[in-house]
Parts: C-alpha cells; structure tokens; sequence
C-alpha cells in the first residue's frame, strides 16, 4: 500500500483527493499544515493518523511514499523540491509554481532523482473528454479547425479568499481556471498551443491587481484556433467545450467540472449523435494512473511536463492581457 503525505490541509483535498487515494488503494498517512492547531482538527475529521507542521516533517516520514501537494501556488516549488530530495513522489497541484524556471526545475529534479511527478490536471480524466480525444483521432470530425472552451463558473465563499486578492500566491482566474482549459485541450487535441490573445479584467469579485473574468484564443501548431471564456462570476452559466473540424463537430455540455458529468454531441451529415460515456470519479482515475506510474506502468494522467505547459500558456495569456499584444508560448523544455 501506497503512504501519502498531504502538505496542505486544503478543502480540494477533504472533497475529493483524501477519498481517490483511499479509493485506488492508498493511505493517508499525514497531514502537514502550518497551523499546528488546524492540522490536528483537520486530521481528526479526515481520518488521519498523524499531523505535522513543517514539510520537513512530513517528508521524512518513512511512512510516505507520495505526497500531494494543495497550497498556495507560491509554495509548491520548495515543497515539491523538499519532497522530491526526500525521495518521496509528487503529486502537485497546478500551476506548478509561478515561472516557467521554476517548474522546469521541479521537473529536471524529479527525473534526476528517479522519481514520478504528476500535476493534478483533474479534466483529462474526464469520460467526455476522453470521448472527445478518441473520436478526434479517430477522424470522425475530420480534421479539426476550432475550439470553443467557456468555464466561466462563480467561485464560492469558502474559496474566495487567496484566489481573489493576493496576487503574490498566484491568485487570478489565469491560473485557476485557464491553465486547466489549455491542459483539457492539449489533450482532447493532441496538440500543443504556440500563440496566446487575451483581455481580462475584474467584474467586482477580485482585489485590484488581479483578474477574475478572461476572454482569449489560443493558436495551435496544427492551425487550430481556440476560443476560451474563464471568470469566478457566473453564477448561472453553463460550461463546455466544443470542436470543430472539416467534417464534423463535438459538442460537450457541462463537461468543465469536477463532476462524473456531462454529454457529448457528434454532429455531422448523417445528423446528430451522442456519444456512449463510462462516468467515473475523475480524481480515482488520476489515483489510479499515479500508483500505476508509481510501479513503473506507465504515466501519471498529466506528468510535469504537462504541467509546464499549462502553465506557460498561463503565463502567455496573463502577459497578453496586460500588453494587448500577442504572446508566443514557449515551455523551455
């Protein structure tokens, strides 16, 4: 049995990474928090033997094999490199950090120590979006022209704190929410972003400096034009992710979730479709793959490398929208 270590006694991790791990056969071994205090009430409610308040801590556990990392985005770097010096494998919640260096070197680090990192890109795990990447490759809609991603959504009061007014921990919808619409199309796609054109701005939820609604497209090596909505201020909208191609259309209904949820529509001559979905939990799936990748069969749903370029087209889209000019996306890997 696989031991992990939490670092982060995060609400992501109480509502659905603690129960995945459990789920794909692991144990939560320990929590670290910086609150001595909440790490041991949130050990208690969560069923977890032992809480600790430095990564260091944590990390020497010989207990652990893995940790998951849920954080404020400007810590992950230190922790995943702590981590990854201890040994243990890292399971890192995304953006990766806050620069490209600093991701590449979580990603050079862990290949040289012989360890697995994965970044916690929970959509690909999706049955829509898997439905979608086989239906794509299998050339049903012919070859693909556009994209239309909206993930514009309201962010809840339990989590509107850091994300809405602290631009020094990464906060903004950038790197909440846009990096996971580049990873959902990079791999429905197969393909790999180089251009970004963005225009954000913040509609009364976020703190000067910091965005929280984004509008943008991002350009594909293949020629693929993507069309992408994000914002913590909708209250009533519907998500989805459509592509286009010479033959035929994708439609996905309510697929940008965290929820075994959704549909998917094949348009093309012959009329209207739906395509057939195997909904599973989304974070069991990502477990299941990392204890896989772990045992050496295989790789994690979305490896470092994946993470690094969600994370460069973050960035791409944040400089765009502050220049009003277009932004190459370049990974440095």
């Amino acid at each position: 049995m696989i031991g992990w270590g939490l670092i982060g006694a995060s609400t992501i991790a109480r509502e659905w990474v603690i129960g995945a791990i459990r789920a794909a056969g692991g144990d939560v071994v320990s929590v670290m928090s910086s609150s001595a205090e909440r790490g041991a009430t949130y050990a208690q409610e969560n069923g977890i033997a032992k809480s600790v308040a430095s990564v260091d801590e944590l990390v020497g556990d010989p207990d652990i094999q893995a940790v998951y990392i849920s954080t404020t985005n400007e810590l992950h770097r230190e922790q995943a490199l702590a981590a990854i010096r201890a040994g243990k494998h890292v399971l890192c919640e995304k953006p990766l950090a806050l620069t490209l260096n600093d991701a590449c070197e979580m990603v050079l680090k862990a290949c040289e120590a012989g360890v697995v990192l994965g970044t916690n890109h929970h959509l690909r795990n999706a049955a829509t979006h898997r439905a979608m990447r086989e239906a794509i490759a299998a050339g049903r809609i012919g070859r693909p022209i556009a994209a239309r991603v909206f993930h514009a959504v309201y962010l809840p009061p339990h989590l509107q704190g850091w994300r809405l007014d602290r631009p020094e921990a990464g906060g903004g919808v950038i790197l909440d929410i846009t990096v996971h619409d580049t990873d959902t199309l990079r791999f429905v796609l197969d393909d790999d972003p180089i251009e970004a054109v963005a225009i954000s701005h913040s509609a009364g939820l976020s703190k000067e400096g910091l965005e929280d609604g984004v509008m943008g497209v991002l350009r594909f090596r293949s020629g693929v034009l993507a069309q992408f909505h994000d914002a913590f201020t909708t209250k009533y909208a519907e998500t989805g992710l459509e592509v286009h191609g010479t033959d035929g259309s994708l439609i996905g209904r309510n697929v940008m979730t965290q929820r075994p949820v959704g549909t998917v529509t094949l348009r093309n001559e012959d009329g209207e479709f739906d395509l057939p979905l195997d909904h599973s939990n989304l974070y069991e799936t990502a477990l299941q793959a990392f204890h896989a990748a772990i045992e050496g069969k295989g790789s994690p749903s979305a490896t470092g490398e994946d993470g690094v370029w969600s994370l460069a087209a973050g960035l791409a889209v944040a400089k765009s929208a502050a220049s009003g000019m277009a932004v190459q996306i370049e990974t440095g890997l």
